[in-house]
């Protein structure tokens, strides 16, 4: 936050309160109706329990597909390898992984200084591209991300870095835990209480915005049938009581809970009365029969396309349920289950499209203009475009194909070959399967269809008539190289896993 007086913080933050943010609809939304099988109570277990998710047949392919979706890419190597391991073990490694390490260089600007995630423009979002880089953990990683876009906050309103950062620790900490855990975590985690106005949710003025979105967007959905209007006002009741100080220059700092500020009055929620307080609300959200059917469809939509079935969506629910609210089954299951490695395909966002290029190509954050290159193709890390995230129907448009070009164009430029090296002059005679051959496997020998072979060798044939003179056969066929590597890079094939 850049102003430097309670008066303008406060005001800003009431500017921001009163307009209504602008929505997208979500691609997750089932077809069906997902109606609730009951009413659903925790079990706590969160180690227990199995699924009864059938295998098929894993190869390349499906390691492949499962090292995008749970992670950001695979390195050299670690297709074959996970294909070796089969599905079992290949998930346990993911969802078990060991304990954390960056692996490779540390990240640096372009002037070789550390980066200053706190300090300076675009280096947050560069700071967590480089975990997404190097982290031994990227199942953790993903979920990180996926949380991020499922309780969207945004340093646009909250203008602290400081908070921004603490508010991915703590997500990071939970990707895998229990959701009650990271619910009652994020209800007064500091950014949220400033995104969602927590700290202007008082008795004597209540504020609605949280306890509608932790309705609508985090635990039940809307136009479900879930909650009514009275719902919402009754659980903001609950959740008064949290509150900031502001200091000059500092900002906002000190947030805690104020008993003086809460609603001690009785509230009538979902049909129930009670005294309730902040966390009495999370556990109502949590218990509603309308919660477990949200939770799975929204969990299941960012690792496969097509929705749920009803069978699957019960036995996701009851897993989930039995488990005590644990996020790890769940997405245990979700990785095992055949419709993961079925033939619809996910759009890469723009952050996993460029961090699996980098781990593709053995490339760390050298620079930040990765920050300006991701948000010019739609994602700026921190930033999302309103409380209900990014919108995921619209990661390839034509307003952000140019950035994801811009990207490939960065990537490849850290591994082009120079046509004119003396020292090390081009094959002048590489024929055009020699050339794919060799410039998929600059890039990790990424898949490609059938369909996008045949148009990348039509291309390396294509071009071969340019060349007039025997001195230009290896220059030539360096550029070819170059062209290549920037072809199957945006492609379709890498655009999606």
């Amino acid at each position: 936050m850049k102003t430097h007086t309670r008066k303008r913080a406060r005001w800003v933050l009431k500017k921001h309160s009163r307009k209504r943010k602008r929505r997208h609809p979500k691609h997750w939304l089932p077809t069906y109706s997902m109606r609730p099988t009951g009413p659903l109570l925790p079990n706590p277990n969160p180690d227990g329990g199995g699924d009864p998710m059938v295998q098929g047949v894993f190869g390349q392919a499906q390691a492949e597909r499962l090292l995008w979706r749970a992670g950001f890419g695979p390195r050299p190597g670690d297709v074959d390898r996970f294909a070796q391991m089969g599905l079992d073990a290949a998930v346990d490694e993911l969802v078990n992984p060991p304990v954390e390490q960056l692996n490779g260089p540390a990240p640096v600007d372009d002037d070789g200084n550390p980066l200053a995630p706190e300090d300076l423009w675009g280096h947050a979002h560069c700071w967590w591209l480089d975990r997404m880089v190097r982290s031994n953990q990227p199942l953790v990683e993903r979920m990180t991300l996926i949380l991020h876009d499922w309780f969207a906050t945004s340093n646009d309103k909250v203008g602290d870095w400081k908070l921004m950062l603490g508010q991915n620790a703590l997500l990071r900490t939970r990707a895998l835990g229990s959701f009650r855990d990271l619910l009652l975590d994020i209800t007064h985690d500091p950014a949220m209480l400033l995104w969602l106005d927590g700290i202007d949710n008082t008795k004597y003025d209540p504020n609605e915005n949280y306890a509608r979105e932790v309705m609508e967007l985090f635990t039940l959905g809307a136009d479900r049938g879930a909650y009514t209007e009275q719902d919402v006002r009754e659980l903001a009741r609950a959740f008064t009581g949290w509150r900031a100080t502001w200091v000059d220059p500092t900002g906002w700092t000190n947030f805690h809970y104020d008993a003086n500020r809460h609603d001690t009055g009785t509230k009538t929620v979902f049909g129930h009365a009670g005294n309730y307080d902040w966390q009495a609300a999370c556990d109502l959200c949590l218990n509603n029969p309308f919660h477990a059917s949200f939770f799975v469809a929204k969990l299941w939509s960012y690792f496969v396309p097509t929705p749920l079935d009803g069978s699957t969506q019960a036995t996701l629910q009851d897993l989930y349920v039995s488990n005590g609210f644990a996020i790890k089954p769940v997405v245990r299951a979700i990785l095992r289950h055949p419709a993961h490695y079925a033939d619809a395909a996910l759009t890469k966002p723009p952050v996993v499209y460029t961090a699996g290029a980098l781990r593709a190509t053995q490339q760390f954050i050298t620079t930040t203009a990765w920050s300006w290159l991701d948000d010019g193709a739609g994602q700026f890390l921190f930033y999302p475009p309103n409380v209900s995230g990014w919108d995921d129907a619209r990661w390839l448009d034509t307003s952000s194909w140019r950035g994801r070009w811009d990207i490939a164009s960065y990537v490849t430029r850290g591994q082009s070959v120079d046509p004119w090296d003396d020292a090390k002059p081009y094959d002048p005679n590489e024929d055009a399967p020699t050339a794919l051959a060799r410039a998929r496997a600059a890039l990790g020998n990424p898949s490609l269809t059938a369909e996008t072979t045949g148009a990348l060798l039509a291309f390396a044939n294509g071009v071969l008539p340019a060349v007039m003179a025997n001195w230009q056969k290896g220059p030539y066929r360096a550029m070819r190289q170059n062209a290549l590597r920037m072809l199957i890079l945006t492609s379709s094939d890498f655009q999606t896993s």
